[in-house]
């Protein structure tokens, strides 16, 4: 989620995101193009719908068009339910606020769910299912989300800084996957960091996956306890044992957790957890975890290198060993995603910033998820 100035980021990023350094005026022709960015954009009684095609736009091209033109989403969280595919986005607003290295600008307030009968169908935008104002512990920045259904309920959960300015998980519930939804009073004890991902296993158990350095707070939880006096970038030194993961499994009421946090282990192909300077391959945000032939498949950014990669196991616990990259970096700063089955194929949901130019104003995406016969995933260029 996060956005850093990196002497490298001209080298990582594509084209248009250079315009992030140009002086406002000479991003008239960006905001033309803009779709309208107030976080109650799609009335939730008048959803709006789009339909994806695979054209380039302008003279770039691209692997795959925006789902949806009418407001910003990133961060995309796909489940099928009943036989339709959901997704779960972050709803990217403008909000004019000056970049910084902490992630201040990426200001989100509210969720938009969007739906589709197929892929390359076209995508329903059900409106507002959650507001910052109807979480009542919640501050500022509504991050990107993940939702789950059990027990004839569905369960969406998020990171949202509370009134102390620190990043925790929350859930509301509904009997609708497009909502509306209501938060539960309180965010998850024991809850920390940003980036939710929730998984059911095949013998019904469900786990969380959380956690994002810099800007998400995982570095100030170094000791257990949220140290506020750690500087928001801060990480282990170079030669340190990279920051894992959080994943706890969550109870049968899918409301808090069955067990204590713990971290998970991402190793190399030496056995060894990857060191914090290692960041081609370190973990920094956006975890997912889907399984495949019995093998569990823990996919994650790694941020300031914008790689989409991902590791392997035998067990939703871990250790997870690295086996490659399944994205190589989008247009704009950030990348995150999610990996779901769909009639027998499997498929990346993902964003970019084709539409806007700007990092903090991104588009959801689709594509194709290829393996080859031993499971290894096939890299993507997007």
């Amino acid at each position: 989620m996060l956005f850093k100035r990196h002497p490298h980021l001209l080298a990582a990023t594509t084209i248009p995101a250079l315009t992030l350094l140009l002086p406002a005026a000479l991003l008239s022709s960006c905001q033309q193009k803009r779709p309208e960015t107030q976080a109650t954009a799609t009335p939730a009684t008048a959803p709006t719908t789009t339909t994806p095609d695979s054209a380039a736009s302008g003279s770039r091209k691209y692997l795959a068009r925006p789902l949806i033109k009418d407001i910003y989403t990133a961060d995309p969280s796909a489940h099928v339910f009943n036989g339709k595919i959901y997704i779960y986005p972050s709803h990217d607003i403008e909000t004019g606020m000056p970049e910084n290295d902490n992630g201040d600008h990426f200001a989100m307030r509210d969720y938009h769910i969007l739906s589709m009968d197929s892929i390359g169908g076209k995508v329903t935008d059900h409106g507002v299912a959650l507001d910052t104002k109807d979480i009542p512990w919640a501050g500022r920045q509504l991050w990107a989300p993940d939702a789950a259904f059990k027990n004839g309920t569905y369960y969406l959960y998020f990171p949202v800084k509370d009134k102390q300015d620190v990043f925790r998980i929350g859930v509301a519930t509904s009997k609708s996957p497009t909502g509306p939804f209501k938060a539960q009073p309180q965010p998850i004890p024991g809850s920390l960091s940003i980036d939710p991902a929730v998984f059911t296993d095949t013998d019904g158990k469900t786990y969380m996956y959380m956690g994002g350095i810099w800007g998400g707070q995982l570095q100030r939880w170094r000791t257990g306890k949220y140290d506020a006096s750690k500087p928001k970038e801060q990480e282990p030194g170079p030669q340190e044992a990279a920051l894992g993961p959080k994943m706890a499994r969550l109870s049968d009421n899918m409301l808090t957790f069955a067990e204590p946090v713990k971290e998970v282990q991402i190793l190399g192909a030496d056995g060894k957890p990857f060191l914090s300077g290692d960041n081609k391959h370190r973990f920094f945000e956006g975890g997912w975890l889907h399984k495949y032939n019995g093998k569990y498949y823990f996919s994650y950014s790694t941020g300031d290198t914008h790689l989409l990669v991902y590791a392997t196991g035998d067990s939703p616990y871990g250790p997870f060993t690295y086996q490659g990259v399944i994205m190589n970096p989008v247009e704009g700063w950030t990348t995150h995603h999610s990996i779901v089955e769909v009639n027998g194929k499997w498929y990346i949901f993902y964003h970019d910033t084709e539409l806007s130019g700007k990092t903090w104003l991104r588009n959801v995406k689709v594509t194709e998820l290829k393996r080859q016969p031993d499971g290894r995933i096939e890299t993507i260029n997007p």
